[in-house]
């Protein structure tokens, strides 16, 4: 049986902003690393994660600033390879900013899902402070 995590961040920014964040390599850059995304159905999604891991996948679902889904996985990690698992991102507009609601889902087991549900933690928050316009700073250890 595979894993489920979510989760629901405010970012004080429109949907376009916050969508620009997770679409373009150019902004991807500042709050989680180098990117190649190419963000239409089929279109690869490959992030090099704090320069450590570099995830995998393609994107499955991209409707311009409401929702994103890309299959996800990593390489060098026979547990979970590229596009083993689904990540899916809507953009609601409440209270003057957005809502992110945050769906991966297909985890291998419940240590994969606390791993990432650390990782994704630390990433959404970077994500908050560089959408908002503000700077997060170098990448750091993932704490949890």
């Amino acid at each position: 049986m595979t894993e489920t995590l979510r989760t629901e961040i405010q970012i004080a920014a429109p949907q376009a902003t916050v969508f620009a964040f997770l679409t373009d390599p150019d902004k991807i850059m500042r709050w989680i690393g180098p990117a190649t995304t190419e963000p239409h159905p089929g279109g690869i999604y490959l992030v090099d994660v704090g320069g450590k891991h570099v995830a995998r996948g393609e994107f499955t679902e991209v409707i311009p600033v409401h929702r994103l889904a890309y299959s996800f996985g990593w390489e060098e990690r026979d547990n979970m390879p590229p596009g083993s698992s689904l990540v899916e991102i809507d953009l609601v507009e409440k209270d003057g900013g957005t809502l992110v609601r945050f769906t991966h889902s297909g985890l291998p087991d419940e240590n994969e899902r606390a791993s990432h549900q650390k990782g994704w933690n630390h990433y959404l928050a970077r994500l908050k402070i560089a959408a908002s316009g503000g700077d997060p700073g170098p990448d750091g250890p993932v704490e949890g």
